[in-house]
């Protein structure tokens, strides 16, 4: 893609599917400012470079030899040149480093978006000598979520006045209920059985030990038909563990970890209602996805959730590490159906007005234009 054309780089350090990874793929394929072209830099093959192709959208995949290897900045550093690059987004704290470097070199400015508190973990490695490249290469941080903002600025990563929050947005157009059964078929669930679903990739900050706890009071204390069925990349060594679960609890005929699934929105279309037990999110995509759809959601109060959620009126809050607590509450949106319609009605119409794809494309093209 060499040429006299200006390009803005689009560049993230994960590979597979995620709230991160799908938010880097929208913004490079669909924002556009006018007089430049966008492309993507990754850092191996999966299933982001297959969505990339997917969508049209040109990269190169550059594999990184350890984090100050010459060889690996001077491929990236021809790269940015021979392709006129005039600003660089960068995604999750690997990119941001690696462009904070390049860009005291090539004075090209750095938009980083940080989207989860393991971004800002204070117990990485040279913690100090990677704030400080960040401090001095990044021109304009975005977080995504005030709470993700204040804990950045806590650490002294950068000052609050200078961290901007953008909402990560979804097209809404695509959700809402469907009448697919190929959930119930896949998994031999009944029709008259309730669907709680999650979606999520299994890792220990979605807390999936809470969820299965949290089916167990309801299947056997509570008696209640239900299904939970959780999408999501399963990471093999945490699966063992909540497989281990499931079965000390009894669960494993009516808790359904199905892997990942392609489309969200024909998944979600099938579900009854929504439950988050995370206990940690830097904003939560699958929430306003859910609510979107038009489906009651219980969430913890994990970062995220509580800007997106105001309890009892548009979804249930609840704290996080309590299976209990997500059992009730729960509970309460199936025996109180006009609550749960109250709930789904009114959570639907805040994510279409509060977190739609075209306010988070206009809200990163200004930042764009200003370092432009």
């Amino acid at each position: 893609m060499t040429g006299k054309s200006q390009c803005i780089l689009h560049a993230i350090d994960t590979t597979g599917p995620g709230g991160a990874e799908t938010v880097f793929l929208d913004l490079v394929q669909r924002l556009t400012v006018s007089g430049y072209n966008n492309y993507a830099i990754i850092k191996g093959s999966g299933w982001v470079e297959d969505q990339l192709k997917r969508r049209g959208v040109p990269y190169y995949i550059v594999k990184p030899h350890g984090f100050l290897s010459i060889k690996y900045y001077l491929q990236l550093f021809k790269l940015l040149r021979s392709n006129n690059t005039r600003l660089i987004h960068a995604h999750l704290l690997g990119s941001t480093l690696t462009y904070s470097i390049l860009s005291f070199f090539l004075r090209i400015p750095v938009v980083a978006t940080l989207h989860g508190r393991v971004d800002v973990n204070p117990n990485e490695r040279f913690v100090a000598i990677k704030n400080l490249i960040m401090k001095y290469g990044v021109s304009a941080l975005i977080a995504v979520s005030r709470d993700l903002a204040s804990y950045i600025a806590e650490r002294k990563l950068f000052n609050k006045n200078h961290i901007q929050v953008i909402y990560n947005g979804i097209d809404e157009s695509r959700y809402g209920k469907n009448n697919s059964k190929e959930l119930r078929e896949l998994l031999n669930i009944p029709d008259d059985a309730l669907l709680v679903g999650c979606l999520g990739n299994v890792r220990p900050a979605k807390s999936y030990d809470v969820l299965i706890a949290a089916a167990a009071t309801l299947i056997h204390e509570k008696k209640q038909n239900i299904h939970f069925i959780v999408a999501g990349h399963k990471k093999p060594e945490l699966m063992k563990k909540l497989d281990e679960l499931m079965v000390k609890h009894a669960v494993v005929n009516r808790v359904h970890f199905i892997g990942f699934h392609e489309d969200t929105a024909r998944y979600l279309g099938q579900l009854d209602f929504f439950a988050l037990s995370s206990s940690s999110e830097g904003f939560s995509i699958a929430t306003i996805e859910a609510m979107a759809t038009g489906l009651p959601v219980v969430a913890t109060r994990c970062g995220g959730p509580q800007e997106i959620l105001e309890h009892n009126v548009t979804g249930l809050l609840v704290e996080i590490n309590d299976p209990q607590a997500l059992a009730d509450q729960l509970l309460q949106l199936i025996q109180h159906h006009s609550d749960g319609q109250r709930i789904a009605s009114a959570g639907k119409a805040h994510a279409i007005s509060m977190f739609s794809f075209a306010s988070m494309i206009d809200a990163y093209r200004k930042v764009y234009v200003q370092y432009l």
